[in-house]
């Protein structure tokens, strides 16, 4: 990998472990779904006009739209927003590797390998060390919340190989016109009208920059980067760098929003990064026997059906002390960074 695309990978792992401090952030200016809808809105809009039409079946984007964007953010912030703290939201969504590798077994019949089952027990059994952690100091509701967040990642994951994207910017985008009038809805049902017209009339530039580096850094600059990566290089080449996340997310965290890392939840974290890396190793493929019949006269082999990629998935991995819920906190004055300018 050239110089310039290693840098851009490592810049891309940076923004992604950020983000979790970020939301964090903004999650102290907006309601948890108004959030996530807007989120989505200003990923849309404008990029939508730039990416060109969609370039796969509208089934696939309307399904992913559903299951990543209300689904899995919609439980995700609203389980931050409950008292899950942020390096420990983006510790234990890293599980989503095990729930694609279980819902791809179901869904398309993927066999997993015996080190890919290994990993997924190591995994699990550091979720089981960061649950008691959790329940040791913080709410085991907001807990399970983000562990909802990281099924839906999972099955979305499943959906997003099924649809196949060749432009994963273009697939993002258009994703992300999907989420916005669900999510406002929700908002409205369940937050209130008065407490997200609160939110916008009290907006200021802090939580106008949460909502742009979420979208607009996170999404569009993130996953344009690192498909643009994944055309010049091998997934096993690029899929790596996401294990540096943790790296960024515990930094982030303990830097901006001042959270410690108990031995415990280094424990779980090591655990779980260790599983999650297991999990990710691409399957051994058996050698080609000789051909014979048709093959051999010249005619083109068929492709083995087993032959997929398998990639770590991008996720944000940290840990941290969890904080009680967001009602009995103090929010962040609006001078706190969110990072380098």
């Amino acid at each position: 990998m050239r110089p310039a695309h290693l840098t851009l990978a490592v810049l891309v792992a940076a923004v992604w472990g950020v983000n979790f401090t970020v939301i964090e952030i903004g999650l102290d200016h907006f309601p948890p779904l108004l959030f996530s809808a807007l989120r989505f809105l200003a990923a849309a809009l404008p990029a939508v006009f730039f990416v060109g039409r969609p370039k796969v079946a509208w089934k696939w984007i309307v399904a992913v739209g559903l299951v990543l964007g209300v689904a899995k953010f919609g439980l995700l912030f609203v389980g931050m927003d409950a008292g899950m703290p942020a390096g420990l939201s983006s510790l234990v969504l890293q599980i989503q590797a095990v729930f694609t590798a279980a819902v791809a077994a179901l869904a398309l019949g993927e066999r997993p390998s015996r080190v890919r089952l290994l990993g997924m027990l190591v995994a699990l059994s550091g979720i089981a060390v960061a649950a008691v952690d959790e329940g040791a100091s913080g709410p085991l509701g907001a807990f399970a919340l983000v562990v909802a967040a990281a099924a839906c990642w999972g099955a979305s994951n499943v959906l997003t190989r099924r649809a196949a994207p060749a432009d994963s910017l273009n697939f993002m985008v258009w994703v992300s016109t999907v989420p916005v009038l669900p999510l406002l809805a929700l908002s409205l049902l369940v937050e209130g009208p008065d407490r997200d017209l609160a939110a916008l009339r009290a907006l200021d530039w802090q939580g106008a920059g949460t909502v742009v580096y979420v979208a607009w850094i996170t999404t569009v600059f993130g996953f344009g980067v690192w498909g643009f990566l994944l055309r010049h290089h091998p997934a096993s080449t690029v899929a790596p760098f996401s294990l540096l996340v943790p790296v960024f997310g515990m930094s982030s965290a303990a830097l901006f929003l001042g959270e410690e890392v108990s031995p415990l939840r280094w424990c779980a974290a090591a655990l779980l990064v260790g599983g999650v890396a297991l999990t990710s190793l691409p399957s051994r493929r058996t050698p080609p026997t000789p051909a014979t019949g048709p093959a051999a006269s010249g005619a083109a082999p068929r492709p083995a059906a087993d032959q997929r990629v398998c990639s770590v998935n991008l996720a944000a991995v940290s840990a941290s002390t969890s904080r009680p819920s967001r009602a009995h906190r103090p929010s962040l004055n609006s001078s706190t960074s969110i990072g380098p300018e």
